[in-house]
């Protein structure tokens, strides 16, 4: 009982802090993991527990008659008071083995909840489909990342529909979770993927979750605010130092189109990036048959992405970006 409870005490002390050298240790575990595997699809992958999870805590939820903003709220505090707590066993079980076994696991944690690679890899089956003129491929492939009628969609709008969703998603799935697990630990980028997947499976304005999904949507924003302005300022760094991108662009189109984005984050990046690349972005957009948008981000006389090393440039400017997020947390934790 003694050896339990030293382990749950010294796994509460690792875990608590901010900018702790050993967050710094497992946050490179877990992007070294990436970097040699990605994100592989399994059924027992920990984030496709919690998705399932959390369908089957909504649907109680509506059956019990709390489909409102109460049961929104419900459903987040739900989900933390089981995710983390097993989150906690899970590393304190680890530690009680060996310190070398709860490093891993503590950085295999974090690797479930960052998906560079991954990101990089949808990326790159598109690009390669738009390089052999393969439309059905394109389509088939830019489904997996939008949400919008792709039977609509020519080649040119899914290399534009395939940086968008590159862009978006290097806020929200690589940036967000690393700084939340460098500056306060695992249990902050599990707290992180909660409310990224509520926001992911019912932060939608439809008539199902208008009220039900409020509070997921509202928490994603806040969540990922700091980083997705930050993320302007990086992305403009990094196209400002690199050949063959758009620095000053990337500045003036991130400020003046950010906000024409629905949401307050989202904005950011997206117009970065097309500044950045120096091409436009997003055009018509259909849903269930009716256009919905026909907005374009970026610079009016840029042409109308994305070609196939567009899309790879696009990469470069990903993989710096995490680095160097990972770089000044490293320095912070000294």
């Amino acid at each position: 009982m003694s050896a339990l409870t030293t382990a749950i005490a010294g796994t509460w002390t690792e875990l608590t802090g901010c900018c702790a050298p050993q967050f710094v240790l497992w946050s490179a575990i877990a992007l070294g993991i990436d970097a040699l595997i990605g994100d592989p699809v399994f059924r027992w992958h920990p984030i496709r527990l919690l998705g399932r999870w959390l369908a089957w805590l909504e649907q109680w939820l509506f059956r019990t008659g709390w489909n409102g903003y109460g049961g929104g709220i419900l459903l987040f505090f739900l989900l933390t008071a089981t995710v983390l707590p097993l989150t906690f066993c899970l590393l304190a079980a680890a530690r009680a083995l060996h310190v070398f076994v709860f490093h891993a696991m503590a950085g295999a944690v974090l690797w479930a909840c960052i998906a560079l690679r991954d990101l990089i890899a949808h990326g790159e089956r598109i690009a390669r489909a738009i390089e052999r003129s393969d439309l059905p491929t394109a389509r088939s492939a830019i489904a997996m990342l939008v949400g919008r009628d792709t039977d609509r969609m020519d080649l040119r709008a899914c290399g534009r529909g395939a940086i968008e969703s590159l862009a978006e998603n290097l806020v929200d799935g690589v940036l967000s979770p690393l700084v939340f697990a460098l500056a306060f630990g695992p249990l902050a980028a599990v707290l992180y993927k909660v409310v990224s997947t509520m926001d992911s499976m019912v932060g939608y304005k439809s008539e199902r979750y208008m009220r039900f999904g409020w509070c997921g949507a509202r928490l994603d924003d806040a969540a990922n605010y700091l980083v997705a302005r930050g993320s302007f300022l990086l992305l403009t760094a990094l196209a400002m130092a690199l050949p063959g991108f758009h620095g000053r662009k990337a500045w003036r189109v991130g400020l003046a189109g950010h906000a024409l984005v629905p949401g307050p984050n989202s904005g950011w990046p997206e117009t970065t990036m097309a500044g950045a690349l120096g091409v436009r972005l997003v055009g018509p957009i259909y849903k269930n048959g009716v256009q919905v948008c026909d907005l374009w981000l970026g610079d009016p006389p840029d042409p109308e992405g994305a070609e196939p090393r567009d899309i790879r440039r696009c990469y470069l400017l990903l993989i710096l970006a995490t680095l160097i997020t990972f770089a000044v947390g490293w320095l912070l934790s000294r």
